[in-house]
């Protein structure tokens, strides 16, 4: 099959989908409205879903190698101002992060798979995860089984890249590390409240938070090596309701990013002890925690440069790769990629308007709907060609 000119018979079908949930933002880890709408597309299509953890998941094809497709379902916490006639109107959710194409693009490529199932070389699985937002939800399908029965070979995901670049290119790497590491933490220091008058009967969170902040920014600039790849963020600092008040708790939340675990583990093992540290020596007691963690993302050399030839060979929509890429971000697909040999692309999505030069994260960006066809037929291209080498 000629999967971007299928891709295009169908686009008018695959930006409804995407619109509906653009529309019908949900944030986290229990995503109801979503994955029903994703089971009830599959079903249309001829294919039967089934929950796993709190994702979906499927399987098209005739046994042998499978190969896993992956797309990420959740919304972001925070007000959309895109302007596009689509956008959520709540206030509270948005897709900033192109997640809402992603399932879209899975579900067309899903349905032509379907369409071409008794040519398969293999099995396709679909993994339809929620929560990368928070770094939960592949571990969350991976503690529900969906790398088992069938066991998955190979994995693919890619992600929308909006801001300049039109569609048409897509960046990965099959040499060293693509995405950085994520430690979240939390850090809940308990001092002894009491009236802003007499400081001396009190314990103060708050003074002892700011001296853990000045700590942990310490680590990173005295203890990583400024060789490699460190980023300590404290985004959250909470304590206090009143101006006269002491209050008995204080606390910060961030993230820790590295590119090579021993860094990482030293890193996460030193945010604990200098937090308890400081704590102690001013009289408090603290609970450090790490609700969300992913290791970095590695890809399979192999397995990456193969898919990346399959998407620069697309008939009919020949698009340009660029190896090499690597970020700061996160990406919790690393934990498939820890298991499974893997490739993860970034694809553009971009305008040559410049209102719409934003990048993912941004209440403002937009994502080019052009470009959906072409990671719809990626997807199915990747799957078919890989299946068929490997048979």
């Amino acid at each position: 099959m000629d999967f971007y000119k299928r891709a295009l018979e169908l686009s008018e079908e695959l930006k409804a989908n995407r619109r509906h949930i653009h529309r019908n933002p949900e944030v986290g880890l229990h995503l109801p409205k979503t994955c029903a709408f994703v089971l009830e597309k599959l079903a249309e299509y001829g294919i039967e879903g089934k929950p796993c953890g709190e994702g979906i998941t499927a399987t098209i094809g005739n046994g042998g190698k499978v190969l896993l497709l992956r797309a990420d379902m959740d919304a972001l916490p925070m007000p959309e101002e895109s302007g596009e006639e689509f956008a959520c109107t709540t206030g509270t959710e948005a897709h900033a992060c192109g997640h809402d194409t992603h399932t879209a693009m899975l579900l067309t490529a899903a349905k032509m798979l379907k369409e071409q199932e008794a040519n398969l070389a293999g099995t396709v699985k679909l993994m339809f995860q929620p929560a990368e937002e928070t770094f939960q939800g592949a571990q969350n399908m991976l503690d529900a089984g969906i790398l088992l029965d069938p066991a998955p070979d190979a994995a693919l995901a890619i992600h929308s890249a909006p801001g300049r670049h039109l569609p048409g290119e897509f960046y990965y790497n099959s040499k060293t590390t693509m995405m950085a590491s994520v430690d979240g933490f939390r850090i809940e220091i308990t001092g002894k409240g009491g009236h802003g008058s007499g400081p001396h009967n009190c314990i103060d969170p708050i003074h002892i938070a700011v001296q853990v902040f000045q700590g942990l920014e310490g680590l990173v600039a005295r203890e990583a090596d400024p060789r490699k790849l460190c980023v300590l963020t404290v985004g959250k600092f909470q304590a206090g309701n009143a101006n006269n008040v002491i209050p008995s708790v204080a606390l910060l939340e961030g993230t820790l990013r590295t590119n090579e675990p021993a860094i990482r583990a030293q890193m996460v093992r030193r945010i604990r002890e200098v937090a308890e540290g400081i704590t102690a020596a001013c009289g408090g007691t603290v609970k450090v925690e790490f609700p969300a963690q992913t290791p970095p993302l590695i890809c399979d050399p192999q397995v990456t440069d193969d898919m990346a030839r399959y998407f620069s060979e697309l008939p009919g929509c020949p698009m340009q790769g660029h190896n090499g890429n690597e970020s700061n971000g996160s990406e919790d697909f690393a934990a498939v990629a820890e298991k499974v040999p893997s490739a993860f692309f970034f694809v553009t999505c971009g305008f040559d308007d410049d209102r719409k030069h934003y990048g993912t994260h941004n209440p403002k960006v937009c994502f080019n709907e052009d470009y959906l066809p072409m990671g719809a037929a990626g997807l199915a291209e990747c799957a078919c060609r890989w299946l068929e080498e490997h048979k």
